[in-house]
């Protein structure tokens, strides 16, 4: 027998997928424990119940000073702005990755400038962002668009270059232009790969708005970690992270989801 021919079953394909986060949150629960054991007032690995404690407070009680629910509000804050950037960033993608991966014209004029922006670090682009577009929601959309468009063009105009040429000779021959070639044999088979560029830049996009909010901003995830890390709230930190982590698998699922749903034969493409 050879493990690379054997395959769980389901049981055991649940169980191997649990076991990880079951393992990480047993040895955090005995670090806390042995570092409450030694000093009741430890900041840097409060408990379980310390953690329940700040959720509670944050999610269901009404703020103080504002009167808002400081999860939710922080929450709608920041997804507003990931999703601005990502629907910004797709549509750009789609137009520009499709139209260089066509035109051999435009790809010669653009292709270059598109690796060369893609390879600027953007997080050393947000003090000029935040100089030219000022310190609102602008800068912070930008920043997220700069950051995932570039490599979602290259990706999509790649995916195009992929395509069997074949296909687009029979096109021309049943007298389609470049137009109906672009809608009708190009975008229905690099729409999936779209949504996939989609979800394989949902991490950077999350950590270029968080970057961005940590240094200016007056809501959002990103700022309220960077507001109590002053205070050493670990038991704030680690529920908004846990929370982000949790909002960026759930886009991630329901991306997939829409694209086994909307395309489906991309999914017998995967498998085969």
């Amino acid at each position: 027998m050879r493990w690379i021919n054997t395959r769980p079953n389901r049981g055991a394909q649940l169980t191997l997928m649990l076991l990880p986060f079951v393992l990480l949150v047993a040895a955090y629960a005995a670090g806390s424990a042995a570092r409450l054991a030694e000093n009741a007032n430890d900041k840097l690995l409060p408990g379980l119940t310390g953690f329940a404690d700040a959720v509670n407070r944050l999610a269901f009680l009404p703020d103080a000073r504002t009167g808002d629910y400081l999860l939710w509000s922080d929450t709608a804050a920041s997804l507003i702005r990931l999703f601005s950037g990502l629907g910004i960033s797709t549509v750009t993608a789609l137009l520009i990755g499709m139209a260089i991966g066509m035109l051999p014209y435009l790809r010669a004029l653009l292709a270059p400038f598109v690796v060369a922006v893609s390879m600027v670090p953007p997080l050393a682009l947000l003090p000029i962002l935040f100089i030219v577009m000022g310190l609102g929601e602008a800068s912070k959309i930008a920043l997220i668009t700069i950051g995932v468009a570039p490599t979602m063009i290259r990706d999509l105009a790649l995916k195009a270059l992929e395509l069997p040429r074949e296909q687009i000779v029979k096109a021309e021959t049943l007298g389609g232009s470049s137009w109906q070639i672009a809608l009708r044999v190009v975008l229905p088979q690099i729409l999936p790969r779209l949504v996939t560029c989609v979800r394989l830049q949902l991490g950077p996009a999350w950590l270029f708005l968080i970057a961005a909010e940590a240094i200016s901003s007056d809501s959002g995830l990103g700022y309220r970690i960077f507001l109590v890390r002053r205070y050493l709230s670990m038991d704030v930190i680690f529920p908004y992270v846990v929370w982000i982590t949790l909002l960026a698998v759930l886009t991630n699922f329901v991306l997939d989801r829409i694209r086994i749903a909307v395309f489906p034969w991309s999914e017998l493409e995967k498998q085969g």
